[in-house]
């Protein structure tokens, strides 16, 4: 089931795909040129057969005058056996149709999942195995330093995330949002939006808290936003706006045609049972009369 953890992650994957390269570098020493074009590609990689595989998301590195990348990104918040046969579809599907060399890379919030996402996939065609590159909470590092985030700003987004329950995440988020300042307005405001919404418990709160003090110009940026949408402030208030943001998360996901009533709708919802209704609802919609129903 998608969740607002999940979409979170893919979001902040895909926001700007040059800080995901500066990750997967850092990470990984993943051969990404620096001066390369980047961009956000289909994450459709069916066949011409009636079976399709989706992706959550993928990125291409590079054009057509210089070696080029392809990268899926899997978000994964526990194991599922039918993904170890998927992935190595979506790497071949992707190659064939971008003609370039494709890696794997999942995202795991919780560490049992990362373990299992790591584990190699004997494809059955010997020499051809399958090591997805996996982040996770072992190999995110705590990034506790405001130039050490502002130098690589997409992994000091997911380390907050896959670092949600560390006895640190206080300084981690703080981090973050003393680092945000660094960045365009647009991109920081939806790099802070996308973190709230992926982190759970204390962390979400204390995220919240961050945000409200408005400190930098995003941060009014955001809360602005909120206003203007008509989410209204206080603690019941504030658990409809993040209900409100999932359901338009999820619906995006499924490309399902929101007219700007329909999000307005949504967004100015205040009763938590529709809210969660919808939540567990979006999913499965084809439609936003679906939804409404």
């Amino acid at each position: 089931m998608v969740t607002p953890l999940h979409e979170g992650l893919v979001k902040i994957t895909t926001l700007v795909p040059e800080h995901t390269a500066h990750m997967l570098r850092a990470l990984f020493d993943l051969p990404i040129p620096e001066s390369a074009e980047a961009k956000v590609v289909s994450c459709d990689l069916s066949e011409c057969v009636p079976v399709e595989y989706r992706a959550d998301a993928a990125l291409l590195y590079g054009d057509g005058a210089e070696a080029r990348l392809g990268v899926i990104a899997e978000v994964q918040l526990q194991p599922s056996k039918a993904k170890r046969f998927s992935w190595p579809a979506y790497i071949a599907n992707l190659r064939a149709r971008d003609q370039c060399p494709v890696c794997l890379v999942v995202i795991c919030p919780d560490r049992a999942t990362a373990r299992w996402a790591a584990t190699p996939i004997e494809t059955g065609h010997p020499g051809l195995t399958l090591t997805p590159l996996v982040i996770g909470p072992d190999n995110t590092p705590v990034i506790t330093d405001v130039a050490e985030a502002i130098g690589n700003i997409g992994l000091a987004a997911v380390s907050a995330i896959t670092h949600n329950y560390d006895p640190q995440v206080n300084a981690i988020l703080a981090t973050l949002t003393e680092a945000l300042a660094s960045v365009d307005l647009p991109i920081a405001t939806r790099y802070a939006e996308y973190v709230l919404v992926s982190l759970r418990d204390d962390a979400q709160k204390e995220m919240e808290r961050l945000m409200a003090t408005q400190t930098h110009l995003y941060q009014g940026e955001y809360a602005r936003s909120l206003k203007a949408e008509g989410r209204a402030e206080g603690k019941t208030e504030g658990k409809a706006e993040g209900e409100a943001e999932a359901v338009l998360l999820l619906l995006d996901h499924r490309r399902v045609p929101l007219t700007e009533a329909d999000r307005a709708r949504i967004m100015s919802t205040t009763d938590l049972d529709v809210l969660r209704k919808w939540v567990l609802r979006a999913p499965a919609v084809e439609s936003v009369e679906e939804l409404f129903a």
